[in-house]
């Protein structure tokens, strides 16, 4: 029996659902997943929830942690027994909390950053937010449903990096977790953010989806270009994940609209919006945007409320 679309799967659906199934369960919702992006330290901009919560009220299918530390877990907004008191209000700081808390307490999958950085001391950059084999481990154990191999803005992370990252965790943890790959922006290096070398070595290396970043949000991809890679992807039976990551997260709804019809010319299979909004998440309207703009109002507004309990 294949695996439920995700469009209209619920909490139950994604606690039975391990990687290959949310893989063909993305597939199947034809372009219609979004993945919002929030930064794991980031204080919530709502104070009596966290970031990862708000999201997906906004709609958010997949919550993506950005900067999650599988070596020291924290989700600011979470309750733990570290609070700060802020007067008016009191921040918990979210320490020791885990992708399978936040998946827990969201009923939607979520997934981590890992970065394969050339020279992690130089870039100050956690031991536990490397991409290796052994952070991948842990990023699973702490309940993670899918990693995204990728790199932060002034990294020096290189589409060959991430290749041969992939190429390691994979051997490492077989081909059921799910593995998406590639750049939303250049991340400091002196390369394209995305190229057709890159796309066969990521493939090759065994990732299950590449990220392509959405025309009109870096320079020189072009919607002809986005397409003509899609193709290539889905010809390897890959998924593509179309980024928004470049700060136009926190542009006007119209200019999310507009990337968004840009995708689905496309053939993006998951639509993603970045963490940098506002610092740590993207404008909460612009969730809700994108959504509407990929799906319409009936499958955002299930999304928005189905109960934990379905």
């Amino acid at each position: 029996m294949s695996a439920k679309r995700l469009l209209e799967a619920f909490a139950s659906d994604f606690r039975a659902m391990d990687g290959r199934a949310l893989l063909e369960s993305i597939r199947r919702s034809e372009g219609r997943v979004l993945c919002a992006e929030v930064l794991a330290l980031a204080p919530p901009l709502v104070d009596g929830i966290s970031n990862a919560e708000l999201a997906a009220a906004m709609g958010a299918d997949l919550i993506l942690l950005n900067g999650y530390n599988v070596l020291q877990p924290q989700v600011p907004g979470f309750p733990s027994e570290s609070e700060l008191d802020l007067g008016w209000a009191r921040l918990s700081t979210g320490v020791g909390t885990t992708p399978a808390q936040v998946k827990a307490w969201i009923g939607r999958p979520v997934g981590l950053n890992l970065e394969p950085i050339p020279n992690p001391e130089k870039a100050a950059r956690a031991v536990g937010r490397l991409a290796t084999s052994e952070n991948a481990r842990r990023a699973l154990e702490q309940g993670a449903d899918f990693l995204v191999i990728t790199g932060n803005p002034e990294t020096g992370v290189t589409g060959e990096g991430i290749a041969e990252a992939v190429a390691q965790i994979r051997k490492a943890i077989g081909n059921i977790p799910l593995i998406l790959a590639g750049k939303m922006h250049r991340a400091g290096a002196d390369e394209p953010v995305i190229s057709g070398r890159d796309v066969e070595a990521m493939i090759e290396a065994g990732a299950d989806g590449i990220l392509i970043p959405l025309p009109g949000t870096v320079p020189g991809v072009t919607e002809e270009e986005a397409a003509r890679l899609t193709a290539r992807i889905h010809r390897a039976g890959r998924l593509v994940m179309g980024t928004i990551g470049t700060s136009q997260e926190g542009a006007t709804p119209s200019v999310i609209e507009q990337l968004a019809l840009v995708g689905k010319r496309a053939g993006v299979d998951i639509f993603h919006i970045g963490d940098a909004g506002f610092m740590g998440i993207a404008f909460p309207e612009n969730i809700y945007a994108l959504s509407v703009a990929i799906r319409g109002r009936r499958h955002t507004w299930r999304r928005m409320a189905a109960s934990l309990y379905r």
